[in-house]
C-alpha cells in the first residue's frame, strides 16, 4: 500500500483533535523538586520511554487492518504517557506552576515538528522565552503538528502488515521519541524561561 492510501486510516483532522485533546490541560504531578533534577529527570525519562515503547508494540502487534485501527489510538497514549512525563519533569525543577499549553506543545513536538512548533519559543541569550499563543494560533500550530504526524506515520504503516518485526519497530520508535521530549524538556525546564507578555 502507499503512503497516500493509507492517509485513510489517519485522518489529519482526527489526529488535530487527539492533540487539541492533549494539550487542552496540562497534567498535573505528584512529583516533587530533586536535589539533582537532570539526572532524576534522565532515570523518569527512560521510564517512561519503556512504558510508552510498551504500550505501542502491544498495540502494533494486531496485523492488516486490526493494526491500522490502533494508530490513532497509539499515538494517543504515547502522547498522554510524555506530557505525564513534561509534567513530572517539569514538577522534579520545582517549576511545575510555569507550565503552558505553549510549554506542553514545544516539549512534546519540537523534535517531530520543528517547523510547525518554531514560533511557540525563542531563544534569547541563554534565556527561552516562551511566546504568548492564542487559541487560535494554538489550533494552527496543532494543525501544523497533526499534518507532519500523519504524513510521518502514513509513511510507516507498512510496519502494521508485520506483526512482530513491524511492533518491534514500533516499540523501538516510541522509546526514541519519548527520549527526544524528554531531551526537549530539559533544555526548557534547566535554563531561565520567561513567558512574553500577552
Amino acid at each position: 500500500m502507499s503512503a497516500s492510501k493509507h492517509l485513510r486510516w489517519i485522518r489529519p483532522d482526527a489526529v488535530v483533535e487527539a492533540l487539541e485533546g492533549i494539550v487542552s490541560n496540562v497534567p498535573s504531578t505528584n512529583v516533587k523538586p530533586a536535589a539533582d533534577p537532570a539526572s532524576a529527570a534522565r532515570v523518569l525519562a527512560r521510564k517512561a520511554a519503556t512504558r510508552a515503547a510498551a504500550v505501542s508494540g502491544a498495540l502494533a502487534l494486531p496485523p492488516g487492518v486490526l493494526g491500522m485501527v490502533t494508530v490513532l489510538p497509539d499515538l494517543v497514549v504515547i502522547w498522554r504517557i510524555q506530557a505525564q512525563m513534561v509534567a513530572d519533569i517539569a514538577g522534579l525543577f520545582g517549576r511545575e506552576v510555569e507550565l503552558t499549553r505553549a510549554h506542553m506543545v514545544y516539549c512534546l513536538f519540537r523534535h517531530a515538528a520543528s517547523q510547525a512548533v518554531r514560533d511557540i519559543a525563542v531563544r534569547t541569550g541563554e534565556r527561552l522565552v516562551m511566546r504568548h499563543v492564542s487559541q487560535a494560533a494554538l489550533k494552527s500550530v496543532l494543525a501544523g503538528v497533526g499534518l507532519s504526524i500523519t504524513q510521518r506515520a502514513a509513511g510507516s504503516l507498512a510496519s502494521r502488515w508485520l506483526p512482530i518485526a513491524g511492533a518491534g519497530a514500533v516499540a523501538a520508535y516510541a522509546y526514541y521519541d519519548t527520549l527526544q521530549v524528554a531531551k526537549t524538556a530539559l533544555r526548557v525546564l534547566d535554563s531561565p524561561v520567561a513567558q512574553e507578555a500577552a
